[in-house]
């Protein structure tokens, strides 16, 4: 029943998911080409084109959602993905090192997760400024869909927790290098202590940089009603498990292209490839583990196996001689995780991520 599951949910992904995302993205891509500073439009451009497969994948979640409200959580999840895609390359692409700006630009992530609040000038601090109204547009879209979820209020509080500490990381770690780690580590340093020293620092911020825990809570919020913990249960496994695992594979396959950007990768933190297979197994662990008591544990299962089999099917693990810790970790996840990651690759020789 759980393979015939997981076939059901991975064709549906595919063929209904995946168009809907595209039909966004080509929106968004019509909108940013108007945007009137040159600089903003190609870092708009290069984050809808370079990072669609963010949007693609956080789509799962709308697959788990019954309709009427699948459209809406695709447009929720598009929209939302597209401006933390956008502020990162904002952050990141464009010279700039200025926390006062980062700051503001990142209040856009929280209002587009809290209807009711107008948009405002999130350029104020930064240098380039005229985008044709493409982040304020990007804001009122995804309130506009949240809206629409009959459960959004029961999550909402939560939600905006996990938006708030995705926003710190966001604006510490792009920094300049002499600062960024003082201001982490600072900031995460009574963090730790909840969980019992069981992760490192920087694993706790790659936790904090995944989405998959909000787009988790909103496919809550599409239904009609919520069982009193459910909302708690979901994000104590998602964050930081889930989400630590997804990060923390997300810079296991970008260590070389970090290298020469200069950019902060926490695996790199690691002494060594020994103790990365250990924590990434660790991680996938814990994230299993949690996964398998939560309802509709198949479900959370497979986004815990998609993990691995998206992003240790990408083109730069085997370019970096990843190959002995990525058979490691298909192998330690168990039943399907090997087919999963043969399906991804085969997506991304068709071209479809």
């Amino acid at each position: 029943m759980q393979l015939f599951n997981n076939y059901y949910t991975l064709i549906r992904f595919v063929l209904w998911a995946f168009p809907r995302v595209t039909k966004e993205i080509k929106k968004w891509e019509r909108v940013a080409q108007k945007c009137p500073d040159q600089q903003l439009r190609q870092l708009a451009l290069s984050s809808l084109r370079q990072k669609k497969f963010h949007c693609l994948g956080g789509s799962i979640f709308a697959v788990w959602v019954r309709a009427p409200y699948r459209e809406e959580l695709i447009k929720v999840i598009v929209a939302l993905q597209t401006v933390s895609d956008y502020l990162d390359n904002l952050c990141d692409r464009a010279g700039v090192q200025d926390e006062a700006g980062f700051r503001h630009l990142h209040r856009a992530f929280t209002d587009a997760l809290s209807p009711g609040i107008s948009s405002e000038d999130y350029y104020s601090f930064y240098p380039y400024r005229e985008d044709g109204e493409y982040l304020s547009s990007l804001v009122c879209a995804c309130q506009s869909a949240i809206s629409t979820l009959p459960s959004y209020q029961p999550v909402k509080e939560t939600v905006l927790e996990l938006a708030r500490s995705y926003c710190l990381l966001q604006v510490f770690k792009h920094l300049s290098p002499a600062l960024r780690e003082e201001y982490l580590t600072n900031w995460l340093k009574s963090c730790l202590a909840g969980f019992n020293r069981q992760m490192f620092w920087w694993e706790l911020a790659a936790a904090t940089g995944s989405t998959l825990g909000i787009f988790a809570l909103l496919a809550l919020a599409a239904r009609p009603s919520l069982p009193a913990d459910y909302a708690a249960r979901i994000n104590s496994v998602y964050f930081p498990w889930i989400g630590g695992l997804h990060i923390l594979l997300d810079y296991f396959i970008d260590q070389e292209e970090d290298r020469k950007e200069g950019d902060l990768n926490f695996v790199r933190y690691y002494t060594g490839s020994g103790q990365i297979l250990q924590r990434l197994k660790f991680f996938l662990e814990q994230a299993l583990s949690g996964a398998r008591n939560l309802p509709d544990p198949f479900f959370h299962c497979l986004v815990v196996k998609g993990l691995l089999a998206m992003y240790l099917s990408d083109p730069k693990a085997p370019a970096q001689n990843l190959l002995a810790i990525s058979d490691s970790l298909l192998q330690s996840a168990g039943t399907g995780c090997q087919f999963l990651h043969r399906f991804c690759f085969t997506l991304r020789r068709a071209g479809v991520i």
